[in-house]
């Protein structure tokens, strides 16, 4: 049962400030970028070197192109996720450039808006005025930055953060199918690689579940599935491709 807060002069419990609350918001950013760069590295290159090996290739063309894939795919995700999250700060910054522009042109009507976004979170006007002139006094961009635009430290977009965890991942899980492949017997290296890669990726998504407090079965399931799926169409496309092409 839910307890209620304590009533204005009440005396906090004596252990309150050891209640610390760990949330995982500030986790965000990295370990998105960490999950999609591993999962990508573990499907795309197991997906290739199946592929590849399906089409009737040697060994040695399969290797090549497991390491090639490894390191095109690796950049390509640096590059992607550098751009788009650089884009995501420009955007952030432009915001907070108008934001700034519109406090120094109209600082009464912004003083309005931000009481009328207390108002809607539940405050009393007055006290909803009270709270926005005590925030406009101390830091009114950051006020409007955090209650207007929803931009925080933990949600500012971070460009180089980004890249380098997902770069780093790809070829961390890229590494898996392509180790695989080059230990596993002559007979069978296929059937070493999917099983491998498959096995990584519901660890990936237990991993990434349990970082993120998200169900972890659900999270499993949804990586390694796709994951297999996506093996499966490319050992078939890459077979009639072999077949077509003798």
């Amino acid at each position: 049962m839910a307890t209620s807060p304590p009533a204005p002069g009440t005396a906090l419990p004596a252990d309150h400030h050891h209640h610390i609350e760990a949330h995982r918001s500030n986790r965000a950013g990295w370990l998105r970028a960490a999950v999609l760069g591993a999962n990508d590295g573990l499907v795309s290159t197991a997906a290739l070197i199946v592929g590849v090996a399906g089409s009737g290739a040697s060994p040695g063309v399969v290797r090549t192109a497991g390491i090639a894939g490894l390191v095109a795919g690796s950049l390509s995700m640096a590059v992607g996720e550098y751009v788009s999250v650089a884009s995501q700060r420009d955007i952030e910054s432009a915001d907070l450039r108008m934001e700034e522009q519109a406090l120094r042109d109209h600082p009464r009507a912004e003083l309005v808006e931000l009481t009328q976004i207390w108002q809607s979170r539940g405050l009393d006007p007055t006290l909803a005025q009270q709270v926005a002139q005590q925030l406009t006094n101390a830091d009114a961009l950051a006020a409007h930055a955090r209650d207007e635009l929803g931009l925080t430290a933990l949600t500012t977009a971070r460009p180089v953060q980004a890249a380098t965890t997902s770069a780093v991942a790809f070829t961390a899980g890229a590494l898996l199918p392509l180790l695989a492949y080059l230990v596993a017997p002559g007979t069978g290296r296929s059937v070493v690689v999917v099983v491998a890669a498959i096995v990584a990726l519901a660890l990936l998504g237990t991993v990434g579940a349990a970082l993120g407090g998200a169900p972890r079965l659900r999270a499993t399931l949804r990586v390694a599935v796709g994951g297999a799926a996506a093996m499966g169409v490319t050992t078939l496309i890459g077979e009639l491709t072999g077949t077509a092409l003798g």
